[in-house]
Formats: structure tokens, C-alpha cells, sequence
């Protein structure tokens, strides 16, 4: 008679993460890689809000089209120089060790803009805070994906993204608070800058205190450490430590084992050894691109440009709607967050590209009359517009494009991979910071044309490429791109599942915990199961 079997569904906590203390303290410490991105929203945002202030124009003497493109595009600049190193870093040294190095390359940076005096000195301190950034914000989402609790794992990543506009918030009126207090003193940029310094300094102090990745630990031979974490923080100590930990571990070991056989030595031409590995590229380039240029760079990074393009000119207003638009966009984010696992990955994708058409369509349609006619009616329905644009957006952009990418990335090339989709985003909103400037300059609102168009190919392509992954372990998504499938089986969720043995002993760890305590052991025929050491 074959032996039960059941998947991580069997294992899970079920009462409120908040009453389980292993599961509190884990979450408590998972804010401060969250804060990654807070940073990069409020680094990201900076800008925005400095481009408002008149202290700031007059300052660097009123940049224009192709020097506010290289300012705007030098923090990407920086970026792509680290992404590529990130993740022989972050797979050399830890997901710890690259949040830290990262955080104190963006102190040193947030310095030297603080206090830089020409514009060629803020536009080098921009380039290095966006290397450091390059390395935070490649490690942070590693470490919440590979530590966090199963059925948390999908909220968390998401969260992560979403994140971004907390920053971005706070960029926002801390630029319209200093603009109140300090009007035209050069202090109402400086100040607000140096702010940005808060974030990393937290995370060079507090980094050593939160627990490694245990898939990094087991990467690396250390599985009785990585048990340790997952029985500490999983499964509320050694003394409660059950099935859950022994079927995480037989997961991770399996899934190592398996890579090991495809590519010995991982490199970024694995990402494009296999045909399911050359679809997970296709797929996270997609994204990459998606996020940056569906008409949502226009107002990311020219928001004044845009403003002006629909007879809104004054400054305290022009803050007053940018600081709106952040706390809207933080609303539709976290309830993207929070629709990921109840609608789904694909699904959210198909509403918010869908959405996105459809709205943008008509942002186009209002600007066009503005330009056209001068009417006020345009105007009045172009703001409540991007607003719109922007709850479709981050309804699945926001949340979803770190998240998913991890999510269909397994674990030999999920540092790489994550490394191609940020090269990715940030070659995308460089070229976004250079040709919007000069487009709007040049064509005016019939530049809106260009992202209509692009919007509808993004669409047919989410609807052909983006796959399911709800409901699955880091481990079972993989196996939906690499042909892995449990023979006489339909469900994939299956292919990896633990075997009940008689009379099971909840497994004890503690600091003499063996290495080989969790085997992987192949049944009869091609199934795989986990059975717990007796």
C-alpha cells in the first residue's frame, strides 16, 4: 500500500501569524530588508521634488533637457555598473554582507550630494548611490524571498516593491515642508537629502542581527545552520520543530541537487542553458521593461513637465498633487499586495495592462484637448486620469514585478536572474530619463501616441507568456518551466511531497544537529518523497 503523501499545505501554521511568536519575530526582522525599498523610493522620488523647489533650480542654474537627463539617468548609470557583480556577491558573501556593502557605498553617496556645490559633483554622488543601491536592492528581496514563512513568502516579496512609494511619500512632503520653512535657502534641497541617509545607516547597524537565507546556508554545506534557522523562525524552536522543517529542507536539497546536475558551476549563460531557463529571461525582461515604460516614467521623473503640459504651474500645487499621487499610489500598491494571492499573479497582470490601455487612452485623449483648445474641462479630468493610470499600474507592477520574478527563478540562478530584471529596469528608465524630456519638448502630446501603441503590445504579451504561480513553494514554480511533472499526476503542486511514515517523531534540533539528518530518499518509479529519519 503506498505510504500517504502530502504537500507544504499539510504543515503550515494556521492560526494568526501574530500569535506565534517564531513567526513575529521573523516578520519584525524581515522590515529591515524592506526598508531597501523604502530607500529606493525615496531616492528615486528625490529628485521629483527637488526639481519643484526654486532653491534647487537656482542653485545648479535652471538645468535643462539633456543636462536633467543626465542628472535624472546618473543614479541609473551607477546602477548598472554594480548589478552586474551583485550577485557573485550575494552568492559569495550572503544576502547580509551584500545589504551591508551596499548600504554604506549609498551613505558615502547621500554625503556627497548633500553637500556637493557644482552640478557635476551631484551627478557623481547620484552615480554612486545608485551603485550601492545596485546591491541592497538586489540582496534585500533575496533574503525576504528565501527566509520568510511559506504562505507569507507571496505578500512579503509583494510588500517589498510596494514599499517604494513609503519613500517616495516621504520625499514628497518632506520637499514640500522644507520649501515651507526654508522658501529660496539652498537648505530646503540640502536638508531633505541628507534624510535620505536614515535608512542606510539602520541597515549597517541592525543587518547582523536578523538570521542569513537558509537556502544560501544550504548552498554553501552549511544545511544543520540552515535547519536551525528554519526550525527557529518556521517552526517556533527546536522543541516544536515538525514535518514543516524536515519537508522545507528536502525541498531545498532536492532543488540544490537538481541544479547541480544542470550546471555545475552557475554563470549568467546558465540563465540560458535550457529552454525553461531561456522562457523565465524572456518573461522577467518583459516585466522589466513593462515597469518602466507604460507611460508611468512621464510622472515618475517629470511630473513638473507633465504638470505644465495641462496649465498647472505653481509650485505649492505642483507638491500638493505629487505628494496625493504618492499616498494614492501606496493605497492601490498595498491592495495589489494583497490581492496577490486571492486573484493571483495573472490575473492582476491582465487587469492592470488591460486597465492601464484603457486609461492612458484617455489621458492622451484630455491632454490632446487641452492643447488643442485650452479648455479647462481637460485639465479637471486629466489629474483625476493619472491617478487612475496609476491605481491600474501598481495594482501588479508595483507589487509583482520583484516578486514574480523570484518566484519563477530557482535557486542556482535566482541571484542572476533578479540581477538581469534590475539591469534591465534601470536600461529602461535611463533611456526614459533621456528621451522623455526631449520628446515632450519636441512633439508635445502626440508623444502619449508612442506609449498607446506600446501598451497594447504589452498586453498580448502578458496574455501569451505570464504563467500561475499561486499556491506553489519557490521550488514547485520551478519545476512548471523545467518539464518536471510526476508521472500518472495532472497536478503540479504534487511533484514534490512528504511520505508519511508510521508513527512519526517530530524531529529535536539543537547544536550537535547532524548535517545528513534530512535524506531525500526516491521511491518507486520516477515520484519523489520525503521520509523522516527514524
Amino acid at each position: 500500500m503506498a505510504a500517504p503523501e502530502y504537500t507544504i499545505a499539510d504543515f503550515i501554521h494556521r492560526e494568526p501569524w501574530w500569535k506565534n511568536r517564531a513567526l513575529l519575530v521573523l516578520n519584525i526582522y524581515l522590515i529591515l530588508p524592506l526598508l531597501s525599498s523604502v530607500l529606493s523610493g525615496l531616492d528615486a522620488s528625490i529628485l521629483n521634488g527637488l526639481q519643484i523647489l526654486p532653491a534647487w533650480q537656482e542653485y545648479f542654474h535652471h538645468p535643462q533637457e539633456k543636462i536633467l537627463g543626465v542628472i535624472n539617468s546618473a543614479q541609473s548609470i551607477g546602477a548598472l555598473c554594480g548589478i552586474p557583480l551583485t550577485p557573485y556577491v550575494a552568492d559569495l558573501l550572503g544576502r547580509r554582507a551584500t545589504m551591508f556593502f551596499g548600504a554604506t557605498i549609498v551613505v558615502a553617496g547621500i554625503l556627497t550630494q548633500a553637500l556637493s556645490t557644482t552640478v557635476q559633483v551631484f551627478i557623481g554622488a547620484r552615480v554612486l548611490i545608485g551603485m550601492g543601491n545596485a546591491f541592497t536592492n538586489s540582496a534585500a528581496p533575496l533574503l525576504i524571498t528565501e527566509l520568510s514563512y511559506p504562505t507569507h513568502r507571496g505578500k512579503l516579496t509583494a510588500l517589498y516593491n510596494s514599499m517604494w512609494y513609503c519613500g517616495s511619500i516621504i520625499s514628497a512632503w518632506i520637499c514640500l515642508v522644507a520649501y515651507d520653512q526654508a522658501g529660496t535657502s539652498e537648505w530646503s534641497w540640502r536638508i531633505p537629502v541628507f534624510l535620505q541617509a536614515t535608512v542606510p545607516v539602520l541597515q549597517m547597524s541592525l543587518i547582523w542581527f536578523i538570521p542569513e537565507s537558509p537556502r544560501f546556508l544550504a548552498a554553501k554545506g552549511l544545511e544543520s545552520q540552515a535547519a536551525r534557522v528554519l526550525a527557529r523562525y518556521h517552526a517556533n524552536g527546536p522543541s516544536e520543530c515538525g514535518h514543516l522543517v524536515a519537508f522545507e529542507m528536502a525541498q531545498i536539497r532536492h532543488a540544490h541537487n537538481v541544479e547541480r546536475k544542470v550546471a555545475s558551476s552557475p554563470s549568467y549563460m546558465t540563465c540560458f542553458a535550457t529552454p525553461g531557463n531561456r522562457r523565465r529571461v524572456f518573461i522577467i525582461i518583459s516585466i522589466a521593461i513593462f515597469s518602466q515604460w507604460s507611460g508611468n516614467g512621464l510622472v515618475s521623473s517629470y511630473i513638473s513637465f507633465v504638470l505644465d503640459g495641462i496649465g498647472i504651474t505653481k509650485t505649492r500645487t505642483k507638491s500638493i498633487i505629487n505628494g496625493c499621487l504618492q499616498i494614492f499610489n501606496l493605497a492601490s500598491a498595498l491592495l495589489g499586495t494583497m490581492l496577490v494571492d486571492k486573484l493571483g499573479r495573472r490575473k492582476l497582470f491582465l487587469i492592470s495592462n488591460f486597465g492601464m490601455l484603457i486609461v492612458f487612452s484617455m489621458w492622451t485623449l484630455t491632454t490632446a484637448l487641452f492643447h488643442e483648445t485650452k479648455s479647462t474641462i481637460a485639465v479637471k479630468a486629466t489629474v483625476p486620469l493619472i491617478f487612475m493610470f496609476f491605481f491600474f499600474y501598481d495594482l501588479a507592477y508595483t507589487p509583482m514585478v520583484i516578486s514574480y520574478t523570484l518566484e519563477i527563478l530557482p535557486y542556482n540562478i535566482r541571484a542572476r536572474g533578479l540581477a538581469i530584471m534590475n539591469f534591465t529596469a534601470y536600461l529602461s528608465n535611463a533611456f526614459n530619463v533621456f528621451v522623455n524630456p526631449w520628446a515632450l519638448g519636441a512633439i508635445g502630446w502626440k508623444y502619449y501616441l508612442v506609449f498607446c501603441g506600446w501598451l497594447v503590445v504589452e498586453l498580448v504579451i502578458v496574455m501569451l507568456f505570464i504563467v500561475e504561480t499561486k499556491d506553489r513553494t519557490l521550488e514547485e514554480t520551478a519545476a512548471l518551466f523545467d518539464g518536471v511533472k510526476p508521472p500518472g499526476n495532472t497536478e503540479w503542486k504534487d511533484s514534490l511531497t512528504f511520505a508519511r511514515t508510521p508513527q512519526p517523531r517530530s524531529p529535536r534540533v539543537d547544536k550537535d544537529f547532524r548535517d545528513n539528518y534530512f535524506e531525500l530518499h526516491e521511491s518507486s518509479g520516477d515520484r519523489r518523497s520525503v521520509s523522516e529519519t527514524q
